[in-house]
C-alpha cells in the first residue's frame, strides 16, 4: 500500500524541456511515474535560452513576480514561470533569471569549451529560490528530492541558515548521484556567495574537497538519504577513487542512508511496436518485421544484406568511460570476424581519427556515423542483432535496456547498472539475456563477442534468447514503487 506524500523535485534539466544527458530523461520520466502512483510531485529548474514558451505554455506566477533572494552581499530579483510536463498533470516551475540563464549552453562557454565560471552563482541562486519560493507559495512538502550537484546546497542549506525555520522542520531530503565524477567543485569565496557561516569552510570540512568548496560534497555530507540509480553502482562508488571520484570515504561511512534504485525506460518511447521511428514496428512474435529493419538500417549505412551474418550496434559517447579504448585494441581482429558493425556517436577526437580511418580500411564490414541522429539510434536499435556497450564504468546505461526491448542482445561489462540489467547467457540452460564480461580487458571483450556470434549461429537457440530479452521489464513503474518505499523510510524517520 502506498503511502502518499508531497515531494518537490529539483533538477537543472529536465526532458523535454531541456536535456545535456541521462539526469533529464530521468527528471523528466521519474515524477510522472511517481504521481501516477498517487504522490503529490513539483518540478523546478532553471528557464534556458532552449525552452520555448510558448510551445511549452509557461506563465507567470503571479505572487512569485519580482522574488529578492540574497546572494552575497547583494540580493537578486527573480520571477518564476510554470508549466506542466506535456500530456501530464505534473507541475513544473521554472527560476527565470535572465543574466544567469538565458545563455546558448546549459552549464559549459560554447566559446572556451569550459564550464561557465559563475556555475556557483547559478546554482546557489536556484537553490536558494527553491527553499524561498516554497515559502509564499505556502507549499511545505515533506520531502525535498534533489539532483546531482547543481541541487547540493539544498541538504545544506536546511542543516544550517534554515534550521531554525519553522516552516522546514519536517522536510527531509533525498539526494540522487546520476554520476558522481560531476561535482561542482568551486572556489572558496563561493561560501560567502552562498550567504553560509565562513566557519563552515576548513581542511577535511563537510563542504570542503581540495581546497574546493564542493556543491556534491555537501549534498552527500547534509541529504538525509542518498541513491544512485543502480545497486552495483551504489557498491562501486564506496570502494576506492576509480569509481568513487574522492567522496568514497563519505560514502563508505554513510553507507547505511545509501541506496541503489534503476533507472527506468520510457516504453512509450523506446519499443518496437509503438516506435514512430522504425519502418517496421514489431513485437517478439514478429521477429520477421525486425530483420526487415535490419535490411532498412543495412541499405541505409551502405552495408550489405546477409541473415547470417550478425550486425552489432554501438550508440555512445567515444569516451575512454564508454569503452573505445578496448575496443581500439581488438578492432581489426573484431573486423576480422564474420560481422558487420556500426557505430553511432560523437566524442573524443583521437575516436574519431581512429574510426574514420578503420571505415576506410572496412568499409564492406563497418559503417561509422560520427554524429547525433535520434532517428537512426531507434532504427539501430532495432535493425541490430547485438549491442555493443563495454563500460569502464557506467551508472545505470539506457541503451542496454533499450536493447533488450527491441531483442538487439546486449553485449557488456559487469559494471554499475550493465551487471544490474543484464544476465549471462548460459549455453547449457540456455537461459540469460546478453553476453557479460567481468574485468577490463580487450581480450575477455572479444571473447564475450565470439561467444555472441557462436550462439547467433544456433537460430532457435538466438530466437529463445532474442524473446526472453524483450519480456524484461525496466519500466518507470518499477523505480517509481522504490523510489515510494526510500520515500517512506524517509517519513519514518522524521517519527522517530
Amino acid at each position: 500500500m502506498v503511502t502518499p506524500c508531497s515531494v518537490f523535485f529539483l533538477s537543472s534539466e529536465i526532458a523535454p524541456f531541456a536535456k545535456t544527458g541521462g539526469l533529464a530523461d530521468v527528471a523528466g520520466s521519474l515524477p510522472k511515474a511517481l504521481k501516477e502512483l498517487g504522490h503529490e510531485i513539483r518540478l523546478f529548474m532553471p528557464r534556458y535560452r532552449c525552452i520555448n514558451e510558448r510551445k511549452f505554455i509557461l506563465r507567470d506566477v503571479i505572487r512569485l513576480k519580482n522574488l529578492e533572494i540574497p546572494l552575497g552581499n547583494k540580493k537578486v530579483k527573480v520571477d518564476i514561470k510554470s508549466s506542466f510536463i506535456p500530456n501530464t498533470k505534473v507541475q513544473v516551475y521554472f527560476l527565470d533569471y535572465k543574466p544567469y540563464f538565458d545563455r546558448n549552453e546549459l552549464y559549459v562557454d560554447p566559446v572556451t569549451k569550459t564550464d561557465y565560471k559563475d556555475n556557483d552563482e547559478r546554482f546557489i541562486l536556484f537553490t536558494r529560490t527553491a527553499l524561498e519560493m516554497l515559502k509564499l507559495l505556502h507549499w511545505q512538502p515533506d520531502i525535498i528530492h534533489c539532483n546531482d550537484w547543481q541541487t547540493g546546497l539544498i541538504p545544506l542549506y536546511l542543516k544550517t541558515i534554515y534550521s531554525e525555520d519553522e516552516f522546514f522542520r519536517n522536510v527531509k531530503t533525498l539526494f540522487t548521484i546520476h554520476n558522481i565524477g560531476y561535482q561542482g567543485n568551486f572556489d572558496k569565496s563561493a561560501v560567502s556567495k552562498a550567504n553560509l557561516p565562513e566557519s563552515l569552510f576548513y581542511p577535511l570540512s563537510p563542504i570542503e574537497f581540495y581546497g574546493k568548496f564542493s556543491f556534491l560534497k555537501a549534498g552527500l555530507e547534509y541529504a538525509d538519504k542518498i541513491n544512485t540509480v543502480s545497486p552495483t553502482y551504489a557498491q562501486e562508488i564506496q570502494q576506492g577513487p576509480e569509481y568513487g571520484h574522492g567522496m568514497e570515504g563519505i560514502l563508505r561511512r554513510r553507507r547505511k542512508d545509501l541506496h541503489g534504485i534503476l533507472n527506468g525506460v520510457d516504453y512509450s518511447e523506446w519499443s518496437p511496436d509503438v516506435d514512430k521511428y522504425i519502418p517496421f514496428q514489431y513485437d517478439s512474435n514478429q521477429l520477421d518485421k525486425k530483420l526487415e529493419n535490419k535490411k532498412a538500417l543495412l541499405e541505409e549505412c551502405k552495408l550489405s544484406f546477409d541473415e547470417g551474418t550478425p550486425l552489432i550496434g554501438s550508440i555512445s559517447r567515444l569516451a575512454d568511460q564508454k569503452g573505445f579504448d578496448l575496443i581500439a585494441e581488438i578492432i581489426d581482429k573484431v573486423m576480422k570476424l564474420d560481422l558487420h558493425y556500426l557505430l553511432l556517436g560523437t566524442g573524443d577526437q583521437k575516436y574519431h581519427r581512429l574510426f574514420n580511418k578503420i571505415a576506410k580500411k572496412y568499409p564492406q564490414k563497418i559503417s561509422v556515423q560520427l554524429k547525433f541522429d535520434n532517428r537512426l539510434a531507434h532504427l539501430i536499435e532495432a535493425g541490430s542483432d547485438m549491442f555493443l556497450m563495454p563500460s569502464k564504468y557506467e551508472p545505470c546505461g539506457l541503451n542496454q535496456l533499450y536493447s533488450l526491448r527491441y531483442g538487439t542482445i546486449p553485449i557488456v561489462r559487469a559494471t554499475g547498472g550493465l551487471a544490474d540489467t543484464v544476465v549471462d547467457f548460459n549455453p547449457e540452460t540456455k537461459t540469460g539475456t546478453g553476453f557479460v564480461f567481468k574485468n577490463y580487458d580487450s581480450a575477455e571483450l572479444l571473447q564475450a563477442i565470439k561467444r555472441a556470434i557462436d550462439v547467433f549461429a544456433d537460430k532457435p537457440t538466438w530466437t529463445q534468447l532474442v524473446r526472453t530479452a524483450m519480456e524484461q521489464d525496466f519500466s518507470w513503474k518499477t523505480s517509481a514503487k522504490e523510489y515510494t518505499k526510500l520515500y517512506a523510510l524517509l517519513l519514518n524517520s522524521r517519527k522517530t
